[in-house]
């Protein structure tokens, strides 16, 4: 059987916080994966598909390569590391800079390991106000890998994105369409909705809680009449983060749950009822059972 359409895989790798998911989310047109202004937000490789008339590309939006520092961090690394050699193409995300530091390096190493094709994706070019400095940017990366394609993307500003497209589906093979027209992720909504609540709570909390929290859905249920119900837990590390978290009579949470609801409410394009609670669990992290009890058991690696 002759294909007319391509289809095919690509991920997305860059050091922590380089716009990983604000990319993939404005390619795909919907909120799926987690965006915050912390590093190492997403945890699990989030797949998400783009259909249009030239085929389907369904995006692994991998956590950063970084040197690890604890057994979460050791999970990460490997679901990054594994992914490049199974995609048909890999997007490499850099700031624009002339400066390639030990992360960049670091990067660079495991993509000259592997044989898949890589387009360096220069993002944020919104920042930078000569617009003629993007060249310097490109000269200063362009022989640290044999990449395929350089191509300078603002993701938020959603500038070149279309080309962006047009250079994957140029490396992706012939072949059938893996999901249906409308489908835009295999994640399960539940997934989806611990996803959104942690960014909220990321993102609300600031600077004043470290990185290990996780979210956990208690309970999903639909009513007769469509609304959904979700019990979830916020967990942290310690009694003190705990007390943050709830904040001063509870209004944190109240924060945290009310911007998590209406997006969540926007994703299922329905009325929900999000309670949420808080728990301790010390040094989950650095603690396997906990580890697969919050979903990362490495069963995809």
């Amino acid at each position: 059987m002759e294909y007319t359409k391509k289809s095919g895989f690509a991920t997305l790798v860059g050091r922590p916080n380089v716009g990983k998911s604000t990319l993939m989310n404005h390619l795909i047109g919907q909120k799926i994966a987690i965006t915050s202004d912390k590093p190492q937000t997403t945890r699990n490789r989030i797949q998400t598909v783009y259909t249009d008339e030239r085929g389907q590309i369904i995006f692994l939006d991998t956590p950063g390569i970084h040197k690890a520092k604890n057994k979460l961090g050791e999970y990460m690394v490997s679901v990054a590391e594994h992914t490049l050699k199974e995609v048909d193409v890999i997007l490499w995300l850099v700031e624009p800079t002339t400066f390639i530091g030990a992360g960049e390096r670091h990067i660079a190493e495991q993509l000259n390991r592997v044989k898949t094709p890589v387009i360096l994706v220069i993002n944020k070019i919104d920042t930078v106000k000569n617009q003629d400095e993007i060249l310097t940017f490109i000269d200063a990366y362009k022989d640290i890998c044999p990449f395929a394609e350089i191509v300078p993307v603002s993701a938020l500003r959603k500038r070149n994105t279309d080309v962006l497209l047009e250079q994957i589906f140029k490396y992706l093979p012939y072949g059938p369409q893996y999901y249906d027209e409308d489908t835009v992720t295999d994640q399960p909504m539940r997934q989806i909705a611990a996803e959104l609540i942690r960014e909220k709570a990321l993102r609300l909390l600031s600077d004043e809680i470290p990185h290990g929290i996780a979210v956990t859905i208690e309970k999903m249920t639909e009513r007769e009449n469509g609304i959904i119900d979700i019990d979830a837990s916020i967990v942290c590390e310690k009694d003190s983060h705990k007390g943050i978290i709830i904040g001063k009579g509870g209004a944190m949470l109240k924060r945290i749950g009310s911007a998590a609801r209406r997006e969540i409410e926007d994703m299922m394009d329905t009325k929900v009822n999000l309670q949420l609670w808080v728990k301790v669990r010390r040094e989950w992290r650095d603690s396997e059972i906990y580890m697969k009890n919050y979903g990362y058991d490495g069963k995809d690696i």
